[in-house]
């Protein structure tokens, strides 16, 4: 029984009482408040005996149960007062005993017994007023009109509880659903960036290997007749690699622990264009590059797909198209971004195998798409391979 009632009390909203304890309350203060009328006996009946005070403890000892059973409380309470005149005790008014049932059955959502009973009550009590040969004038103006407002001030006092109560509830509740929602968002934007992250490994990742199989072909060629040249091509693939293991383990430390700093990825942007150039080169292609764009006039994620354009790109450059040259180029104009990687090589488009599962152009294009932007690829108008993207230089909120 004490968990029980410990349960209960931590149930409780803070800074509620325990229903219990008001309930005991007002149970005390109908019973005094009937009784206190019962002893003034307005009309000097002499009747104030006993009985009368057993029936004002007995009103009172009825809202003890005001909660569990608000309807059989307010019936009771009507049953009540009926027999308290039946034994001619002394007045205490039709309503005043009633005024307390009332508004319990109204708070708990049985406003309708609540309005029977007050109808019921005021018309027996008029009834024999009348009866008695009260003035009807008498009536209507005064009497009559006094036990009304007390029935509608306990029912609308009753519903006015019962609806803040639900009020409270259903703010609650928003918030709850709020709370949840603003959670499922986290995880939403956590799972997609987790996703972007693993993808930008990916690019990272298949752009070093095509760097290190480019010079292991190399170094292979030069073992024996170049040996400097061969030396230079294992100190390019150490370098790749190395770069390559960093971000490596730094993404693997992120995507294990989000909460963790994240890992230094500023060269994920224009910024890091030249180290790809430079990467490029060293592998046996000469770049041009053109960059035509204003510092911070893009936003952070359009850097990022630029740079992975242009990182796949020349990635397509080194394992397939046999090139000697190629050109880089972005252009900002009218607040959209120009990306153009061409080639001099033989002009076929990448194999099939890198296109499938979302990699190489289908990756491209599904990136730029994701930011309200545009790519194409395919030939050249003077042979090699040329792919364009457009991106917008803002993203729209």
């Amino acid at each position: 029984m004490p968990s029980t009632a410990l349960a209960r009390a931590r149930s409780r909203p803070a800074g509620t009482a325990d229903p219990r304890l008001v309930d005991g309350v007002l149970a005390a203060a109908m019973g005094a408040v009937v009784a206190v009328v019962v002893a003034a006996d307005l009309e000097g009946t002499g009747r104030a005996g006993p009985l009368a005070y057993l029936f004002a403890a007995g009103f009172g000892a009825l809202l003890l149960a005001r909660r569990r059973a608000p309807r059989l409380v307010l019936a009771l309470t009507v049953l009540g007062i009926f027999g308290y005149y039946v034994f001619q005790l002394p007045p205490i008014g039709i309503a005043l005993p009633a005024v307390a049932a009332l508004f319990s059955a109204a708070e708990q959502d049985r406003t309708r017994a609540a309005v029977l009973a007050g109808a019921v009550l005021v018309s027996v009590a008029a009834f024999f007023r009348v009866d008695e040969g009260l003035p009807v004038a008498y009536l209507l103006s005064y009497d009559l009109l006094t036990d009304v407002a007390l029935v509608a001030a306990a029912i609308a006092l009753g519903v006015g509880v019962r609806s803040r109560r639900e009020l409270r509830a259903h703010e609650e509740h928003l918030r709850a659903l709020t709370a949840a929602a603003e959670r499922r968002e986290a995880e939403r934007r956590l799972q997609a960036e987790r996703v972007s992250i693993a993808r930008d490994l990916h690019d990272t990742v298949g752009h070093s290997l095509a760097v290190i199989a480019v010079h292991s072909n190399v170094a292979a060629e030069a073992i024996g007749r170049d040996d400097g040249a061969a030396a230079r091509a294992v100190e390019q693939i150490r370098a790749a690699a190395s770069a390559t293991l960093q971000e490596l383990r730094g993404t693997v430390k992120l995507l294990r622990s989000p909460a963790a700093a994240p890992a230094d990825r500023s060269t994920v942007g224009l910024a890091g264009l030249p180290d790809l150039v430079r990467r490029a080169e060293e592998a046996g292609v000469q770049v041009s590059a053109e960059l035509d764009v204003e510092p911070g006039r893009l936003d952070a994620a359009v850097e990022a797909a630029a740079y992975r354009v242009v990182q796949e790109s020349l990635t397509n450059v080194l394992r397939h198209a046999g090139a000697e040259h190629a050109t880089v180029a972005l252009r900002l104009r009218d607040g959209t971004l120009h990306v153009t990687v061409a080639d001099d090589g033989r002009g076929a488009a990448p194999s099939p195998a890198d296109d499938a599962g979302g990699r190489g152009l289908a990756g491209m294009a599904e990136r730029v798409g994701l930011l309200g932007g545009t790519l194409t690829a395919g030939p050249g108008e003077d042979g090699g391979f040329v792919v364009r993207a457009t991106l917008p230089a803002r993203l729209v909120p």
